[in-house]
């Protein structure tokens, strides 16, 4: 019985430091340290990466704690002139070339 809490008690270690590692990525300080204080500090260090204000240019900043960029955000020219074509009903790129 001890075996399989001991199994447990590692994968609740390993995912507190892979959350860590996350939130402090996301929060523009690098993966390492998120995954030093996540190692040892266990929950204690997702609980200080939570609370550890975001850099200005971070992608928690940005774009929010999950998800990605919209294509509008990352290329608002390449996405009107995909709408543009789209709209045009020429058919195909070399008919309009």
């Amino acid at each position: 019985m001890i075996g399989s809490l001991a199994l447990w008690l590692m994968y609740a270690w390993l995912l507190a430091a892979i959350v860590a590692s996350y939130l402090s990525g996301r929060k523009g300080y690098g993966e390492k340290p998120g995954l030093a204080s996540g190692l040892l500090l266990h929950v204690i260090g997702v609980i200080i990466w939570l609370v550890i204000p975001a850099k200005d240019n971070s992608k928690w900043k940005t774009v929010g704690p999950f998800g990605r960029r919209k294509a509008e955000q990352i290329a608002p020219h390449a996405a009107a002139a995909a709408d543009d074509e789209s709209g045009s009903g020429t058919g195909s790129r070399a008919a309009s070339a």
